[in-house]
């Protein structure tokens, strides 16, 4: 296998740092292909705790080449900060290790002050977004008027795109009572910062085929989790992207033929961040004492994290419409503590059994999870490198869990750090 897309299986923050960071040492070249500063990984090496949101995971590694693809969107200040900051901790970034693509869309300040207009005024429909203009800038790339990184090439140019594009903002602010936003001085911050973004700047599409004809081993890395996916999840609960692995490709200008394996990152119970459906949500002492014993809380937000116990139903499904090859399944030893564990297997909804979610928000929040119960292993899995070494009610839960969504698990993650990694097969 060369080239492997890591995605989240559930509602993100499944844990895909630790995973991508170990895959980012085998691979040639690592790539983020959609999100934005939104999401974020935290790699722990050495004992130096790295926080990335835009930048790919392989850029704290040696001879690794870095990519931020066309399915990107970039707060141009936000990646310069992060290069920073990465910087500070002797990380070396620079042209011949980072590709931005030419063809990424920028997001502006009005994005993020229309985010944060928006979610103000929604009251109890509010989605839980991060407020970082992820979705707007969305809006803007889908409609036409979006500020690309080649924009900042010529000023000409740029000043008649801000043009086009402030018509449609400042049209909504006046509607909503706001000032309007001024071209000028816009303009000028970013022709300032145009040189230090555009030395990054080449055509991703072209560069993946060169490695690809080298016969590079590529990682594409997803931010978020495929029930946030905008087709695909708890809509309008989601994210403003396609999360699943099929995005790997429009995300960065390549066949679909260039993925060879797809990893879904598990975690061995479920969380969310933010508004929306949870069908096995745990709002009692146990929910709380796997969100403190897991450390539940958002890299980039800092926000605390809904938990509950595993959702079979929702993995089995994101497994099959993201053409899930294998799973990581992470924080195994979060449960450890615990007397009994439960496993969704099915939904009631309105007196019918059903084994899949269904599309309606509505629905989504009406079923009730039929569980299967496991026994506790009430022992230490911490550090466990071995299948064969873990408590026995430990095992029957794995292969409960591994039987159940229908795909292999390849690797059992027992602590945040790298090494201490069950592998049962190697994606690469």
């Amino acid at each position: 296998m060369k080239n492997v897309v890591v995605v989240g299986s559930q509602w993100g923050d499944e844990g895909k740092g630790k995973i991508v960071d170990w895959l980012s040492s085998e691979a040639d070249i690592v790539v983020r292909f959609q999100g934005g500063h939104n999401a974020g990984h935290t790699l722990v090496i050495d004992g130096v705790t790295y926080k990335l949101r835009l930048l790919p995971s392989g850029i704290v590694r040696k001879n690794k080449i870095s990519i931020i693809g066309n399915g990107v969107v970039v707060d141009p200040w936000a990646l310069l900060d992060e290069i920073k900051e990465i910087k500070s901790k002797g990380v070396s970034v620079d042209e011949n290790n980072l590709i931005l693509s030419e063809s990424a869309n920028l997001i502006l300040p009005f994005h993020k002050e229309m985010d944060e207009i928006r979610e103000d005024s929604a009251g109890k429909a509010k989605i839980g977004t991060t407020r970082r203009g992820i979705g707007p800038a969305y809006e803007d790339k889908i409609g036409r008027r979006s500020i690309r990184v080649m924009d900042l090439v010529s000023e000409s140019n740029l000043d008649h795109r801000l043009e086009t594009v402030l018509i449609h903002h400042n049209a909504i602010r006046k509607g909503l009572g706001k000032e309007i936003f001024k071209k000028d001085q816009l303009k000028k911050d970013l022709l300032k910062i145009a040189p230090e973004i555009l030395k990054f700047s080449q055509p991703v599409w072209k560069k993946i085929d060169e490695y690809k004809s080298k016969g590079k081993k590529i990682l594409f890395e997803g931010a978020q989790g495929i029930l946030l996916d905008v087709d695909h999840g708890t809509y309008p609960f989601v994210t403003s992207s396609n999360t699943v692995a099929s995005s790997a490709a429009t995300g960065t200008g390549c066949g679909p033929d260039t993925i060879n394996y797809v990893l879904g990152i598990t975690k061995a119970y479920t969380t969310r961040v933010g508004e929306g459906p949870f069908p096995t949500e745990l709002k009692d002492n146990i929910g709380e004492k796997i969100g403190t014993r897991g450390k539940e809380f958002g890299t980039v937000t800092s926000r605390k994290r809904r938990c509950g116990w595993f959702d079979g139903v929702l993995v089995r499904q994101t497994i099959k419409i993201s053409g899930i090859n294998g799973i990581a399944l992470t924080k195994l030893d979060v449960l450890d503590e615990l007397d009994t564990i439960k496993m969704c297997i099915a939904y009631e909804l309105n007196g019918k059994k059903i084994d899949y979610l269904p599309a309606a928000v509505d629905d989504q929040l009406k079923v009730k999870p039929i569980y299967k119960e496991f026994k506790g292993w009430k022992s230490p899995t911490k550090g466990i490198k071995e299948f064969e070494k873990l408590p026995e009610n430990a095992k029957v839960y794995v292969k409960e869990l591994e039987k159940f969504v229908e795909a292999k698990i390849s690797s059992i993650s027992t602590s945040p750090e790298r090494k201490d990694t069950i592998l049962i097969e190697n994606p690469f």
